[in-house]
């Protein structure tokens, strides 16, 4: 989906703020909330880690922004766990003492892509543009890339396609790629700078160039 949480490339930021030394976690709760994630990905399986990323890609705009790192872990947990009916909105409000914001609800999509076990159809060497899409659901393509060509550096084993996972569509493994991109083709101002990036992408999000 195109939302507040594709900030890569996004300039008028200002820099990354660095904190020296910082700790894992500043406040207990912090740790807590990491934990819970881990514990209802890993053991209880209530819901997977493309799920559990559009949760915070759904967040409403301003409170991403202004919400810290654990803030939006804790978020994304809580409105998938009441999402999924393991808790309900009242349960959780009445823990909290008061309103507890939650994600936005998710779009109905059907996803394109790949069967698994399909070859992949391109090979080291081979440009490729990445298709300029728009889903109303989550994907893995930045904004900055989509429309760009760029040169497939490797292929890369096959991997769960999120498009389909994050909305508990049928599960398949699509091939992906290491895909090398001039920094100069992504933003004007790197013109006549001699940066590369490299994204990993899956292949449904290529197309050939004719």
């Amino acid at each position: 989906m195109d939302g507040i949480h594709d900030l890569a490339g996004v300039s008028g930021f200002g820099p990354v703020e660095m904190e020296p030394n910082e700790p894992t976690f500043h406040e207990p709760w912090e740790a807590l909330a990491f934990g819970l994630n881990i514990l209802c990905i890993g053991v209880l399986r209530a819901y997977n880690v493309d799920e559990y990323r559009h949760s915070i890609e759904r967040m409403l705009p301003a409170h991403y922004l202004s919400a810290s790192y654990y803030e939006r872990t804790l978020t994304g947990v809580a409105s998938l766990l009441v999402e999924k009916g393991i808790v309900t909105r009242e349960e959780l409000e009445n823990r909290a003492g008061g309103p507890f914001p939650l994600a936005q609800p998710a779009a109905s999509v059907v996803a394109d892509g790949r069967a698994s076990g399909e070859k992949p159809r391109y090979q080291v060497g081979d440009t490729v543009r990445v298709r300029n899409i728009h889903p109303a659901g989550h994907t893995r393509v930045p904004r900055y890339v989509r429309g760009v060509c760029g040169e497939v550096l490797h292929v890369t084993p096959p991997f769960s396609y999120p498009d389909a996972a994050a909305h508990g569509l049928p599960p398949r493994d699509e091939p992906t790629y290491h895909v090398l991109f001039q920094a100069e083709d992504l933003w004007a101002d790197a013109a006549g700078h001699r940066e590369t990036v490299v994204v990993q992408l899956w292949e449904t999000y290529l197309e050939e160039i004719r």
